[in-house]
């Protein structure tokens, strides 16, 4: 990785981007898009895509999303001290001890620390209580609902971790929001590919970048509406099984550092994922295979059954502690999905037979 590429995706990483509040996060990955693209575009909820090739008919989508996970002020109580409830698949028992930063209306960043009783006063049953949604709460050091309401913070106000993106030790890069930020990183150095080995597609390429995944995958269900694709390659994060207390009779055997995870599912086609399947072998890219039972789970089920039907495809990045703020992603993936994407759109063509029968 070169470093104009490092300083974008530090710098796309450390922005807190919650779900429903990505605007600050999609500005700075559409300026590193801007040059590699013919245009671009964002709908009303926020979701931005570039396009190659507008003018051609046939679309193809290559997508991630934007959004990470966090939390909402729900309620502020006499003393000063606020309760939350979940944005996104939010982990309430890691909350305990972490700094948080909450988006204000008006008055910007206030930080706070998500606060916990001390081991030496747990000590019965009665107060030895472990974090639940309903129990943990944020400190910002006032003494009183007034003084928090002065200080800008309403309920509704979005939260986040401060955890901010590291290299750990050559190998991995480890922070909050890799999920799926880092998928947002690879489609954006797709299109840089491109441009610099001065591809000329044949068909328009859509490089989107979805919101509100972690709620429900809405994003990509209002954008496919609106670009109504051909094809769509859809890249997430999955599990590494590697580590303790997964069963992979459970979750399959994926493993950081040993190439993309392709999954087999209902929504993912087979004709487009062997499209994938070739070009990872014609161009020595390693990947791994999971099966998913009824859906993957990610923006890839929205597109493959929208519009009729959409061939779609899903190329994951392996992630050790997900829904962490140590989440752990392999620089070898990294760069293997990124190229397996790029290789995989030189094997599509709008002639393409993708019918089944």
């Amino acid at each position: 990785m070169d470093k104009k590429s490092e300083k974008f995706l530090f710098e796309y990483l450390n922005n807190a981007s919650p779900t429903g509040y990505e605007a600050s996060g999609q500005r700075i990955w559409i300026e590193y898009l801007k040059p590699y693209i013919d245009t671009w575009k964002s709908d009303n909820y926020g979701t931005v895509y570039g396009i190659i090739n507008p003018d051609k008919e046939f679309r193809v989508i290559i997508e991630a999303h934007a959004d990470e996970i966090g939390w909402r002020v729900n309620y502020i109580n006499d003393k000063g001290l606020i309760y939350v409830i979940k944005n996104g698949g939010s982990d309430h028992l890691i909350a305990p001890s972490k700094r948080v930063n909450i988006q204000t209306d008006e008055s910007g960043i206030i930080k706070g620390v998500f606060g916990w009783p001390a081991i030496h006063t747990r000590n019965s049953k009665e107060n030895n209580k472990h974090p639940e949604t309903d129990n943990i709460f944020i400190d910002v050091g006032a003494g009183s609902k007034d003084e928090v309401l002065k200080m800008g913070i309403n309920v509704g106000n979005p939260i986040t971790f401060v955890d901010n993106l590291e290299d750990l030790n050559g190998k991995y890069y480890v922070g909050r929001a890799l999920d799926n930020r880092m998928g947002g990183f690879c489609i954006a150095e797709v299109a840089r590919k491109l441009y610099e080995n001065k591809i000329d597609l044949p068909f328009g390429l859509y490089i989107v970048n979805s919101v509100q995944e972690e709620v429900g995958l809405r994003g990509a269900q209002m954008i496919t509406e609106t670009i109504k694709p051909n094809a769509a390659v859809i890249t997430d994060v999955s599990h590494d099984t590697s580590t303790p207390m997964i069963d992979k009779n459970t979750y399959g055997e994926i493993e950081c550092g040993k190439g993309p995870e392709l999954t087999y599912a209902p929504s993912v086609h087979n004709k487009l994922l062997s499209v994938v399947l070739n070009a990872a072998k014609q161009n020595n890219i390693p990947y791994q295979r999971s099966a998913a039972s009824r859906s993957t789970g990610t923006d890839t089920d929205v597109f493959a059954y929208s519009n009729g039907g959409v061939p779609s495809a899903l190329i994951s990045l392996p992630l050790r502690y997900m829904h962490t703020t140590v989440e752990m992603a392999h620089k070898d993936d990294i760069e293997h999905v990124i190229n397996l994407i790029y290789y995989t759109l030189l094997g599509i063509h709008p002639d393409m037979e993708l019918k089944y029968i």
